[in-house]
């Protein structure tokens, strides 16, 4: 069966100044850490960033967020990371905010092939924007599209050589969703194994989302 582990450097050519990128991880709990230490070391810039934090300022994506990498932060909070903040008022950092819930899942439909979902009504009339409006009876909801990006990087527990991935704790909650909805997936994974070793009743991710997997050196955080 086709193997998909590759050096670190092989995985991440297809990463580009001003590429939109997927990232996985929540309160630095399954954080790619050595796909992030790269992107710092390759200097890459203008990116779009997609995910449910914004880091911490010395761990995780925080660390590329405040390195000035980032044009375009789309995420649900970012209270553990002052600089992101100071970066968003001084005009540095555009930020868009979603509720936790409605931003995994625009992630997830967008990995399952629909154009979009329905919400109630959850920012004032007018922030509406442009957004599509459907009206329901007596109820009204927003029309929101679905999120995919060029790029997606996870950090699994384990994988196989195909792909498939297993997670801990809530490394489980974000990093499945980025892995379907990302056109091209690469992996950080602590433990490689071969194809056959994982309990298929605990994969997690399985390996026709994913084009790439690294083996994780840890990180500098």
């Amino acid at each position: 069966m086709l193997s998909k582990w590759v050096s670190l450097e092989t995985a991440m050519q297809h990463v580009r100044d001003g590429s939109e990128i997927l990232y996985g991880g929540f309160g630095g709990v399954g954080s790619p850490l050595l796909l992030i230490d790269f992107l710092l070391q390759k200097g890459v810039q203008d990116l779009t960033l997609i995910g449910n934090d914004a880091g911490f300022p010395d761990w995780g994506i925080g660390r590329l967020i405040n390195s000035g990498s980032v044009k375009k932060l789309v995420t649900t909070h970012m209270g553990s990371n002052p600089e992101a903040g100071r970066r968003m008022m001084a005009g540095q950092l555009d930020v868009t905010f979603y509720p936790q819930g409605i931003l995994a899942e625009k992630i997830r439909s967008g990995g399952v092939g629909l154009a979009g979902i329905l919400v109630e009504e959850y920012r004032p009339r007018e922030t509406e924007g442009d957004s599509m409006v459907i009206q329901a009876g007596e109820r009204r909801y927003l029309v929101e599209p679905a999120i995919t990006a060029q790029i997606g990087i996870v950090y699994a527990r384990r994988a196989d050589t195909y792909g498939n991935l297993q997670y801990e704790k809530s490394a489980r909650n974000l990093n499945p969703l980025v892995a379907m909805a990302a056109d091209m997936t690469i992996v950080e994974a602590e433990e490689i194994v071969p194809v056959g070793e994982l309990d298929p009743e605990h994969i997690a991710t399985p390996g026709v989302f994913v084009d790439y997997v690294v083996k994780s050196a840890g990180g500098e955080g």
